[in-house]
C-alpha cells in the first residue's frame, strides 16, 4: 500500500514533457590558468520551461563515466530534481579532477563578453562564487531570471582557480520541453489570437465573447503549430476562423450564453425604447433556431411599437405554437390585434385571461395598463384603450 500511494503520487506529479537529449549541450572546454572563458549552451527548443546541468572538472586523461542525459532517463519530470539536494546530488557526476573552478550563467552574449573582459557578475542571473570541482542544478522558469519564456541560449561563464595548468571542464545541459508550450503557443501568441476573434463580427454580438475566443483559440492551438499558423496565407486565416467559429458557436455551452447575453440585451434596448436595435438582436436568436416563446413574445411587441403589425402577429401565432400557455404571448397578442382595429378578437383575449397572472408577480390588467401607458406615448392608436380596460371592472 506504501509504494501504491508513493506510485500514484508521483503519477499526479508529473510534468507532461520530455528532455530534449536530441538539443542537449555536452562540451569540452580548455580553460587556460588563471582565464576566464565563456560558453553558449546549444539552441534551447521551443518550449523549455527548465534545464538541467552539469559541470564537471576532469584530470588529464579522465572522461566521463556516464552522460547526463543517461543519468535524466530514470527521472520522468523536474519535479523529482526540485524536491532537494538528493535529487542534485544524484545527477553529479562520480568522477571529477583535484582542480576547481567558479561560474556564472548569463541571458545574454553582452554581458557574458563583459565577465570574460572584467570578471564582474553582477550582470549574471546565477553566479557560483566558491570555486567548485563538480555541481549540478536545475533552473525553471518560473523560479529563476536564467531562463525566461523566449529564452534561446544561455552563456556560461568560468573562470580557473588553477594558477599554474591549463584545466578540462565538461558542460552538459539538457532542456526539458513542455509538450504543449513545444508548439509555440505562448502568451503573446494567445493573445493575438485572442485580440483578433475580438474583432469578428460575431464576437462582437455578444456582451461577452471571452469563452467563444477561447474555444476558437483552443482548436486553433490544436491544429496547427504556432509556427505553421504564421506560414498560412491570410485567406487560409480568414477560413480557419470562419470554421472554428461556426464550431464554437454552436457548442452547447457557448451557445446558451451567446443566446442569454443577446436576450440581455434586447430587454436593456427596449427598455430605453430602442425597439429596431432590439428587433436584429432577437432576429438573430429567432434565425438560429434557438428561440423561446418569450423570445417571440419580445419581437413581437417591439414590432407593435415600431406599428409593423402584420410581423407582429406572425412572430406572436409563432410563440403560441412553442407554448400556448405563456401569457406575454397572448397579451401581446391581444395588444396586436387591438392596433390593428380587430377589437372583437383582441375583447375575447382580454376577457379570457383576465383574472391571471402574465408573470408570478404581475397581474394581466397590471400589465395591460402598463403597455397601454407605454402605446399611448408611442402613437400607437388609442380609442379603443379604455375600453378594454372597463371590460376589468
Amino acid at each position: 500500500m506504501f509504494f501504491l500511494l508513493i506510485f500514484t503520487y508521483s503519477s499526479f506529479a508529473q510534468k507532461d514533457g520530455f528532455w530534449d537529449k536530441e538539443r542537449a549541450t555536452t562540451k569540452e572546454i580548455i580553460v587556460s590558468a588563471r582565464d576566464r572563458i565563456t560558453v553558449a549552451t546549444e539552441d534551447l527548443p521551443v518550449g523549455t520551461t527548465e534545464i538541467v546541468y552539469r559541470i564537471t572538472l576532469l584530470d588529464k586523461n579522465q572522461e566521463m563515466t556516464n552522460s547526463l542525459v543517461s543519468v535524466l532517463k530514470s527521472i520522468p519530470d523536474p519535479y523529482g530534481i526540485g524536491q532537494g539536494s538528493a535529487g542534485a546530488v544524484f545527477l553529479m557526476s562520480k568522477i571529477s579532477g583535484d582542480d576547481e573552478c567558479t561560474y556564472s550563467v548569463f541571458t545574454s552574449n553582452e554581458n557574458a563578453k563583459k565577465y570574460v573582459a572584467d570578471g564582474k557578475i553582477d550582470k549574471a542571473c546565477y553566479s557560483q562564487a566558491e570555486p567548485v570541482s563538480k555541481d549540478a542544478k536545475r533552473l525553471s522558469l518560473d523560479k529563476s531570471s536564467c531562463l525566461k519564456q523566449n529564452t534561446t541560449t544561455i552563456w556560461f561563464g568560468f573562470e580557473s582557480k588553477n594558477w599554474l595548468l591549463n584545466q578540462k571542464i565538461v558542460l552538459e545541459v539538457v532542456p526539458w520541453v513542455d509538450t504543449k508550450l513545444n508548439r509555440g503557443w505562448n502568451q503573446d501568441n494567445k493573445n493575438e489570437i485572442i485580440g483578433l476573434c475580438k474583432t469578428s463580427t460575431m464576437a462582437q454580438k455578444m456582451a461577452d465573447s471571452d469563452d467563444f475566443c477561447v474555444c476558437i483559440l483552443n482548436k486553433i492551438m490544436k491544429e496547427y503549430r504556432y509556427d505553421e499558423y504564421q506560414k498560412l496565407l491570410a485567406v487560409e486565416k480568414t477560413k480557419i476562423y470562419k470554421d472554428f467559429g461556426n464550431a464554437c458557436y454552436k457548442d452547447a455551452d457557448i451557445s446558451k450564453k451567446i443566446f442569454n447575453d443577446l436576450r440581455v440585451q434586447s430587454a436593456s434596448l427596449i427598455k430605453n425604447q430602442k425597439y429596431n436595435e432590439a428587433i436584429q438582436k432577437l432576429n438573430t436568436i429567432i434565425s438560429e433556431g434557438k428561440a423561446t416563446a418569450l423570445d417571440y413574445s419580445s419581437i413581437g411587441y417591439c414590432y407593435i411599437l415600431t406599428k409593423q403589425y402584420a410581423k407582429a402577429l406572425k412572430s406572436l401565432q409563432e410563440g403560441e405554437k412553442l407554448d400556448d400557455t405563456e401569457l406575454a404571448v397572448k397579451l401581446n397578442l391581444a395588444h396586436t390585434y387591438l392596433v390593428s382595429d380587430k377589437y372583437s378578437e383582441a375583447k375575447a383575449i382580454y376577457k379570457k385571461y383576465q383574472s391571471q397572472n402574465v408573470t408570478d408577480s404581475l397581474s394581466w390588467l397590471e400589465k395591460t395598463k402598463a403597455d397601454f401607458e407605454v402605446f399611448k406615448k408611442a402613437g400607437l392608436p388609442s380609442q379603443d384603450f379604455d375600453k378594454i380596460l372597463k371590460l376589468y371592472n
